[in-house]
């Protein structure tokens, strides 16, 4: 060990030798609902013939009804993940084969993914590079004849620059999906994330804000998009002759339906969001000043107009101003006991299925007739900021003490003011 040694990776005392506390939003409220559910001894209720019960049991639709009024919309269609949720949205959109949508490359693969499973093919577009979100200026190069839709992400609860987009879409014609998963409660100029679009997409996954274990929720002013997404939450094609419908596309349906016991807990989880979230907020706004005093470290930015989520902590950094690169910082940083990991994922096109073409059969479909690129270099913004410039705080959320952020932040600082002996370690 060298005695000398300030940094813990070089052996050095830790900043932190304790771990963070755990986020938990599950209490005795979920207990007790949950316990109602098996009471009743009926997990779900959902049944895939045309009948009172195709809509699903009261839980979900109460589920539902206290989405619809929080967020203030005509149409809230449960559903049992957001990965379901983003198909049922692009097939309530119409998309089919030979169609195109824009995404972004930066985010969950589910994002990009849902496209394909309609036979379109996804075109990706850049992200701005302090928001991490696509931009109307990225989209429209990649509008072409075949472009149907676009799929917009509030990436890291940050909600994406809708009004030129959504001006962008009406001039061309074209619907947009906002994937809402990471952003409940996040507002763009008054307006909640996951309003912002035709359809809306919120997460319940496990490690959401609030959540169900797995779930999902689905939003929309218009009644045909909403129609269409019930459909195809519950086999569509059996029930499409008896309710009358004429427009068959793409009702094709799955079993994408919420259990009573997820939507139980989804209505107890609801109602605290907005204290969860509000906490969460001054955590993080409060973690991001401290942040902001030490050199090459950006904590989050937001833009104006719009309050932030902060489902994860994205921290810009800059191996110019602090002369290592990234990894060597992010090693010393989590040897101080500091949760934090580099990037956030890989550019979505450069995984296998993009990289060779391969994503329903063998015969390279829905590809095989496009001259979209995946090639890499195609989003440099996305490339740099997964390479070099992004890290993530994790463990950020409502539970956190102030102990815990001068903790983080002593980490972080220290590895700053030391990385002279981090750059003579690393050049030894």
């Amino acid at each position: 060990m060298n005695s000398a040694a300030k940094l813990a990776i070089n052996g050095g005392t830790p900043a932190r030798r304790k771990p963070f506390p755990a986020y938990n939003t599950i209490g005795d409220e979920e207990k007790r609902a949950v316990a109602e559910v098996l009471d009743t001894g009926v997990l779900s209720k959902f049944l895939g013939t045309w009948s009172e019960e195709f809509f699903g049991g009261p839980r979900v639709q109460k589920l539902e009804r206290d989405w619809e009024n929080l967020f203030g919309v005509k149409h809230a269609v449960s559903v049992n993940s957001a990965t379901s949720g983003l198909i049922a949205a692009v097939g309530a959109a119409g998309i089919g084969p030979g169609d195109e949508v824009i995404v972004s490359p930066y985010t969950m693969s589910a994002s990009a993914t849902c496209v394909l499973f309609y036979g379109a093919v996804p075109v990706f577009a850049d992200i701005e590079p302090e928001t991490f979100c696509i931009s109307a200026e990225s989209i429209e190069p990649h509008i072409s004849s075949r472009t149907k839709a676009i799929i917009v992400v509030d990436l890291f609860g940050q909600p994406a620059e809708m009004r030129p987009i959504m001006e962008l879409a009406r001039n061309r014609g074209l619907i947009v999906i906002e994937d809402a998963a990471q952003a409940p409660g996040a507002k763009y100029f008054g307006q909640f994330a996951g309003t912002l679009a035709d359809i809306g997409v919120f997460s319940l996954n496990r490690h959401k804000i609030i959540h169900t274990g797995e779930g999902g929720v689905n939003v929309t002013n218009d009644s045909g998009f909403a129609e269409r997404m019930q459909l195809i939450r519950n086999h569509g094609e059996a029930v499409v002759k008896e309710k009358g419908v004429a427009n068959i596309v793409n009702l094709l349906g799955f079993n994408f339906r919420m259990t009573e016991i997820e939507a139980a807990i989804g209505c107890e989880q609801l109602k605290k969001l907005p204290a969860l979230l509000a906490k969460r907020q001054q955590v993080c706004q409060q973690l991001s000043q401290m942040l902001a005093e030490i050199p090459g470290v950006i904590p989050p930015t937001v833009r104006h107009g719009a309050t932030h989520a902060y489902y994860l902590f994205p921290v810009r950094y800059d191996e110019n101003e602090l002369g290592v690169p990234r990894k060597i910082f992010c090693d010393a940083v989590r040897a101080e006991g500091i949760p934090i990991y580099e990037g956030y994922v890989e550019p979505l096109y450069l995984a296998p299925l993009y990289q060779q073409r391969i994503a329903l059969g063998k015969n390279g479909y829905p590809f095989a007739n496009s001259t979209v690129s995946y090639q890499k270099g195609i989003c440099p913004i996305a490339e740099r900021m997964h390479e070099r410039e992004l890290f993530i705080l994790g463990m950020c959320h409502s539970q956190l003490t102030k102990e815990d952020l001068d903790d983080v932040v002593s980490g972080i600082r220290k590895v700053a003011q030391y990385r002279d002996e981090l750059r003579s370690a690393a050049l030894a």
